[in-house]
């Protein structure tokens, strides 16, 4: 899982990241899944801090609401 952080031309003065879940396996063409912005702070590390807060069940629940039907 990694920590993207996407520029909002709208408000350039904050950070705001979503969450991209990339397997070990993946095949060739697959791409990685992503969550829509979940994560809106006024600092880098807060944005970080703030990722790295979330529990394994979290990210599991973020996951799967992420996952295709």
């Amino acid at each position: 899982m990694f920590l993207e952080f996407r520029d909002d031309p709208h408000d350039p003065n904050t950070y705001r990241g979503l969450l991209c879940f990339c397997p070990l396996d993946m095949a060739e063409g697959e791409e990685p899944v992503r969550t829509t912005t979940i994560i809106i702070e006024s600092t880098y590390d807060e944005a970080v801090r703030k990722a790295h807060r979330f529990e394994d069940h979290q990210l599991q629940g973020l996951l799967r609401s992420a996952l295709p039907d």
